[in-house]
C-alpha cells in the first residue's frame, strides 16, 4: 500500500491523532484526503475534503460510503474515552464507548470494504489502544471496548484478505491529545504516532505497536497476569 497517489478517509480528523492523519496524509503525496468529523466546519485543514460523518449513526455511515466511492485508504481513528468503570459505572455511558469503538468502527469496516475492494483493496487501520491488552481502574469500559475492537481488527483482516484488503492494527499508549489532557504520565507526540502507523501501512505491517509500553503491554500476555498488575499497581 502506497500513500502517495492513495485516496485516504479519516475519521475524527477535527483534532488530536485524526488530525494529524489528514495532514500528514496529505504531505506524503495522498491525492485526496476526506477529513471526517460529527461537526465538519471544525475542520480547519487546507487541502482536505470535509465530511460529516458519525460513525454510531449506520445512515451517517452509508452516507459517507457513497460521498466518497474512491476511497483505498481507510483510517478508523474516532473514538471517545469516558473513564467510566463496568461494576458501578453508568450503563449507557458503558454502551456509548463500545457503540463508537466496536459498532461504529464495524459500521465502518461492512459500509467501505465494497468500496476498498472495487478500488483493488487498498488498506484500513484501526487506532487501538495499548488498553487492548490490559484493563486499568477508572477506564474500564475503555479498555474492554478497545479489546472488542482488537479482536474486530483481526476477524476483519481474515475476511478481507480474499479481495487484497491489508488490515492493519495501530496500538500507542498515552498521546498528548486533548483527550488525554487529565493524564499526568508521559505522553507520545501523536505527530510521531501518526508517522509510525503510516510507516507501517507503507510496509504491509499487520500491526504497529507505536511505543515501548505498548510493545511491554503486549509482551506480559505471555507471563503469569499477577506480575503484570502487581508492577502496574505500584
Amino acid at each position: 500500500m502506497q500513500i502517495s497517489g492513495s485516496i485516504a478517509l479519516v475519521t475524527g480528523a477535527n483534532r488530536g491523532i485524526g488530525r494529524h492523519f489528514a495532514q500528514q496524509l496529505l504531505e506524503r503525496g495522498a491525492a485526496k484526503v476526506y477529513a471526517t468529523s460529527r461537526n465538519p466546519q471544525q475542520i480547519d485543514i487546507p487541502g482536505v475534503e470535509r465530511l460529516r460523518l458519525d460513525i454510531t449513526d449506520p445512515r451517517s455511515v452509508e452516507e459517507a460510503a457513497a460521498a466518497a466511492p474512491d476511497v483505498t485508504l481507510l483510517v478508523n481513528n474516532a473514538g471517545i474515552a469516558t473513564f467510566t468503570n463496568l461494576v458501578n459505572g453508568d450503563l449507557s455511558t458503558i454502551r456509548s464507548e463500545l457503540d463508537t469503538h466496536f459498532w461504529g468502527t464495524l459500521s465502518m469496516v461492512r459500509s467501505f470494504a465494497p468500496v476498498l475492494g472495487a478500488n483493488g483493496g487498498g488498506a484500513i487501520l484501526n487506532v487501538l489502544s495499548a488498553m487492548s491488552w490490559f484493563s486499568h481502574d477508572g477506564a474500564n469500559a475503555y479498555g474492554v471496548a478497545k479489546a472488542a475492537e482488537w479482536s474486530l481488527t483481526n476477524g476483519v483482516r481474515l475476511e478481507l484478505a480474499g479481495q487484497g484488503t491489508l488490515v492493519t492494527g495501530l496500538h500507542l499508549g498515552a498521546a498528548d491529545t486533548d483527550m488525554m489532557a487529565s493524564y499526568e504520565g508521559a505522553k507520545m507526540d501523536p505527530a510521531d504516532v501518526v508517522r509510525a502507523a503510516l510507516d507501517g501501512i507503507e510496509a504491509g505491517r499487520l500491526e504497529v505497536l507505536a511505543d515501548e509500553w505498548s510493545t511491554h503491554v503486549k509482551a506480559s500476555l505471555a507471563n503469569d497476569p499477577s506480575a503484570f498488575y502487581t508492577a502496574t499497581a505500584r
